[in-house]
């Protein structure tokens, strides 16, 4: 043999740092605690090193991590035990089983090698290194040894090891965990019975595709944007990369993503609440800034339904993420008694240029030419407003209002829920024909249009709902004559505006549980480096 091996620095149990090569004929073995044939060869090193070790210097590298001082201590090691517990010098060396043994001489080069336990082969490999150190061999009872012992698998070659390494090797910061699948299996079929799928096929996350992936941001892969409840998964961004490829994302979307899995997993916006209610609540994405003309998001004409592929794969992302990183799958944590068509997407873009208000990201303090996304926790919707008639603001406004009776239920009034209301291009026009309509001028006209007496909160022979009759009984005539609204505040009710030039139809998304109990919006600035 003639061979070298790659380099390596290493510390052993006591911090020192050995490395290799070293300019003096060395002898390396590989082991693992666990291996019944590492721990037969244990003394037999140890006697190697007692007898050789002033000239020649003897390593184990040892690869179970804290077992390492288990290893030395069982076998009173006095030689150095080196640390490889990533295998990445198992990795480097091509070690395919432990023990793993090599003689190197002065130069570096591999004069002996083998694996595993045989006899005649460790004597002679004792006998090599006396005679090349001018002393007595070593005092070994070598009847006493089994004649044979096949060796162990190297740790590293676990695939969830074996692949990360690989991937590091190669250059490719991917780290996560390959699968391989059967070339006669269909790769379809295959995910949807491994369980990453929403009900819809998947496209197949390839090495390749997740690379062009990852060329979207500039983030590092291995960066740990949040921690997914319920199963409190790290979503790195190579792992959103990865769903962001099975649901279909360009690259140049990944970004926004990012900042979507970024929003849900606030404590305030409280996703493993979203996702647990049997409500069936689910995040509802609205884009503002300039990456909506960027990645050719749609604000128009259908921006709430099919057709536009920003739209409807970044939503499906991040419901992909939730459900694979974190673990929300529909029969497990996800309860929703009926379901929601809005937990395979929804998404879309603010129509800012049809609209004469500050956009939504704006509102929520940040700067007109930031890309934000804004998440909401919505249980309902769309649910279409139709006004095709009415010709004043306030009728339009009115209208608007009234659509919006329906969040929960219309008897049930001053709620502390979020409400969207998505205003069309065509409304908007009405609005504004008489000047400037603001929005709190609009979610004050909501609230007026709402109002209705307690005594229609008050359970009855149509609807339990509402008011105990107990309680009304205690409150009296005089307090359930006043009148409420729907909304407990204006601040419950958001104002987005979207949709084509033509269709006076707007629509209302109907919120969840909102504030510490439930959830809260959460918006976050899209990092485009």
């Amino acid at each position: 043999m003639s061979s070298t091996q790659p380099a390596f620095s290493l510390t052993d149990l006591d911090g020192k740092n050995h490395t290799l090569p070293n300019a003096t004929a060395t002898l390396v073995c590989f082991v693992k605690e666990d291996c019944e044939t590492c721990n037969i060869a244990a003394p037999v090193l140890e006697a190697m090193h007692k007898a050789y070790g002033s000239k020649v210097p003897v390593l184990l590298v040892a690869q179970s991590g804290s077992g390492n001082a288990v290893y030395a201590q069982r076998h009173s090691l006095s030689m150095p035990v080196l640390d490889d517990s990533a295998c990445q010098t198992a990795f480097d060396w091509d070690i395919e089983s432990v023990p793993s043994v090599f003689w190197l001489g002065d130069d570096g080069t591999v004069t002996q090698q083998f694996e595993g336990f045989i006899r005649a082969d460790w004597e002679a490999l004792s006998a090599d290194i006396a005679e090349h150190c001018a002393l007595p061999a070593a005092q070994i009872d070598w009847t006493s040894l089994p004649a044979w012992r096949p060796g162990c698998g190297s740790k590293h070659l676990d695939p969830s090891i074996f692949d990360k390494l690989q991937a590091q090797a190669e250059g490719n910061p991917m780290h996560a965990r390959r699968i391989e699948v059967a070339s006669s299996d269909d790769v379809a079929e295959f995910m949807f019975d491994q369980g990453f799928s929403d009900g819809l096929p998947l496209v197949p996350p390839t090495p390749e595709r997740v690379m062009r992936m990852l060329q979207g941001t500039h983030r590092d892969p291995q960066d740990v944007i949040a921690v997914v409840p319920p199963n409190m998964g790290e979503a790195t961004v190579e792992k959103i990369a990865i769903n962001a490829v099975m649901a279909g994302c360009k690259p140049e979307y990944l970004p926004v993503v990012i900042a979507g899995v970024e929003a849900v997993c606030t404590d305030a916006f409280n996703i493993h609440g979203v996702t647990a209610t049997t409500m069936g609540a689910a995040p509802v994405m609205i884009v503002n800034g300039p990456i909506r003309e960027k990645i050719g998001m749609n604000a128009g004409l259908g921006a709430l339904g099919a057709g536009n592929r920003a739209n409807a794969t970044i939503g499906r992302a991040l419901r992909l993420v939730v459900r694979n990183v974190g673990g929300a799958a529909t029969g497990g944590v996800e309860r929703s008694c009926l379901g929601n068509p809005m937990k395979f997407t929804m998404c879309f873009a603010e129509h800012e240029e049809r609209s004469p208000w500050e956009p939504l990201h704006v509102e929520r303090g940040f700067n007109a030419e930031d890309s934000v996304v804004t998440v909401f926790a919505m249980t309902g919707g769309p649910v279409h407003i139709v006004d095709q008639t009415s010709r004043a603001p306030s009728q339009i406004a009115g209208s608007l209002g009234l659509g919006l009776e329906g969040v929960f239920l219309p008897k049930l009034r001053n709620l502390p829920i979020d409400a969207l209301l998505v205003v069309c291009p065509e409304h908007i026009d009405t609005l504004m024909r008489d000047g400037d309509f603001s929005k709190a001028r609009l979610r004050d006209a909501i609230q007026e249009v709402t109002k209705r007496p307690l005594s229609e909160m008050v359970q009855d022979a149509h609807s339990g709902a509402g008011i105990p009759v107990e309680t009304a009984e205690i409150m009296g005539a005089e307090a359930l004559a006043k009148e409420v609204p729907k909304f407990a505040s204006t601040d419950f009710i958001h104002v987005v505006v979207a949709g084509s030039d033509a269709g006076k139809f707007s629509s209302a998304f109907h919120g969840w549980a909102t504030g510490e109990v439930g959830s809260i919006a959460v918006s976050k600035k899209i990092d485009l480096g």
